[in-house]
């Protein structure tokens, strides 16, 4: 049904989280700390982090934050000190929703089920055809190639400027950084330096954002890259 990371220091429980989770049709990994998160995410994105607050080092509340700057994830927290401060904390940070211990583990998957909903594929929300993916008022249409405004007309793009929005379209809510798009859209014109992705993204913006200078379709994640929201 969706991607989980489980995130707590207590092996047992993690154990417990991901049979628990997986029985319900989830794929789940488990870290058990905010580094081993991130090494997780850099391999593959999450649609849901089930994330303790109480993590050794970074605790869950600045994980947490970092989440929310450079990924597109749903977050439930846990914790064992259920008071109105730290659900007003959680919150604050960019939670999704908040779960003291100790929990039922229905209640649980119901309120990953919950967020899940609310924060569903808007592709899918939307009723899109197989095959295209919105790209923000736009859609993409990946066996065709190419980029459609919101009457359905063909955006006229280049091909780099179509690898870009592929990149962007296939992976809504995560952080490129210059190596990574790179890769997934290679230069053309045989100019690999890392700056010439900055000058195809701001060519880009010109012809898709509204209001260039305030970019809303591809954004800038200082210090991670560039991130389409989705």
């Amino acid at each position: 049904m969706a991607e989980l990371i489980v995130v707590d220091d207590e092996p047992d429980l993690r154990l417990m989280l991901a049979e628990s989770l997986g029985a319900a049709g989830h794929e789940v990994r488990c870290a058990a700390d905010g580094l081993e998160l991130r090494r997780l995410l850099t391999d593959a994105p999450a649609d849901l982090v089930v994330l303790d607050v109480g993590l050794p080092g970074e605790d869950g509340f600045a994980v947490a934050r970092w989440l929310r700057e450079h990924h597109d994830a749903g977050i439930v927290m846990l914790t064992g000190a259920d008071t109105p401060v730290d659900r007003i904390v959680g919150l604050e940070v960019g939670a999704d929703d908040y779960v003291g211990k100790p929990f039922a583990l229905p209640e649980l998957a119901a309120r990953i089920a919950a967020v899940l909903r609310r924060r569903r594929p808007r592709s899918r929300a939307r009723g899109l055809p197989e095959g295209v993916l919105a790209f923000g008022s736009y859609r993409f249409d990946v066996k065709r190639f190419r980029l459609l405004d919101a009457t359905g007309g063909e955006v006229p793009l280049g091909p780099t400027e179509l690898d870009l929005v592929a990149a962007f379209a296939t992976n809504p809510g995560r952080a490129l950084d210059r190596e990574a798009l790179l890769r997934l859209a290679p230069a053309r014109d045989g100019d690999t330096f890392d700056r010439s992705i900055d000058n195809r993204v701001t060519r880009l913006r010109r012809k898709l954002e509204r209001d260039p200078t305030k970019p809303e379709l591809i954004k800038t994640v200082r210090g991670a890259g560039y991130l389409f929201p989705g």
